[in-house]
């Protein structure tokens, strides 16, 4: 359960990228087509990835036999919660879609307790009902904002059930691939299904787009799909689902603060009191043991 340097380095700067993007998703989606404004994210992300494959010099090769899989992982894993997370923040805050996006953790410790055999301990169990309890806080204030935008509230819930179920299912992967080639086979098969789904739904709000959606984009491109997406499939794969996803939960209380300084948010006593409830799943978590602390 114990992260190494690099482990460790990678989850701070993901925390980071991740956090301040709620905010730059919410500016870039304010006068653009949510679904083309993800569609040319990735398009512009994908090359860097690549680019990445081939300095390190890993295959590009999936064996034949298991594209079926790839495509369900990229489903659960990218798909769904692109699609529905940014339809989401185009009618929610920022911040607030950051805090139902990031239910994730819980949904994926009980998925994984339930599902795939998990143990989790006492204290893991504790980072989970404190979790829980950080989320509905932030949500307090909310509550009576909730019924204006059902639909968005619904589908940042589910896409982060279906990532919960995409995070246990990449972490049992038998696919004979390196990460970062499965991270770039799923990402391109996301842009091609979303770009489909854009045009479907959003061909006549297509415009160019502005000098802010431009710089969100880009944002998007380099750090997210360039980088972020990559280093979280490395930690899915490499940790236990528990440590790789309550290890994140600083995510959300960052997309909810950097939206109260960029966005101009109005932050709650729920706010403070759920950042420390965040901070005490963590390290129920990442904290370590009494046997290793001994050794």
């Amino acid at each position: 359960m114990q992260l190494n340097r690099r482990q460790l380095v990678l989850l701070v700067f993901l925390t980071l990228v991740w956090g301040i993007n709620w905010p730059v998703m919410k500016l870039g989606v304010a006068d653009f087509a949510p679904l083309a404004f993800r569609a040319l994210s990735i398009w512009l992300g994908l090359p860097l990835l690549g680019l990445a494959v081939v300095v390190l010099k890993i295959p590009f090769y999936v064996p034949r036999p298991h594209y079926r899989a790839l495509f369900g992982l990229a489903v659960t894993n990218m798909l769904v919660w692109h699609v529905l997370i940014i339809l989401a923040v185009k009618d929610l805050s920022s911040g607030r879609t950051a805090i139902l996006g990031y239910t994730m953790p819980i949904f994926s410790a009980l998925i994984g307790a339930w599902f795939f055999g998990a143990r989790l301990k006492a204290r893991n169990w504790l980072g989970v009902a404190a979790a829980a309890l950080g989320v509905s806080l932030l949500l307090w204030y909310e509550l009576s904002q909730l019924s204006g935008h059902p639909v968005a509230v619904l589908s940042a819930l589910l896409a982060a059930a279906v990532w919960a179920v995409g995070t246990q299912q990449l972490r049992h992967s038998t696919l004979p691939a390196a990460t970062l080639t499965l991270a770039f086979w799923m990402t391109l098969m996301t842009a091609v299904l979303l770009s489909l789904l854009s045009l479907l739904f959003e061909r006549a709000q297509w415009h160019m787009p502005s000098p802010r959606t431009w710089a969100a984009i880009v944002y998007n491109a380099v750090l997210i799909f360039g980088f972020a997406q990559a280093a979280w499939f490395t930690l899915a794969r490499s940790l236990p689902p528990v440590a790789s996803t309550l290890s994140v939960m600083m995510i959300p209380v960052l997309g909810v603060f950097s939206g109260a300084i960029g966005l101009g948010e109005v932050l709650h006593w729920q706010d403070w009191t759920a950042v420390l409830l965040m901070v005490a799943a963590i390290a129920s978590v990442l904290a370590p043991s009494r046997a290793v602390v001994r050794a």
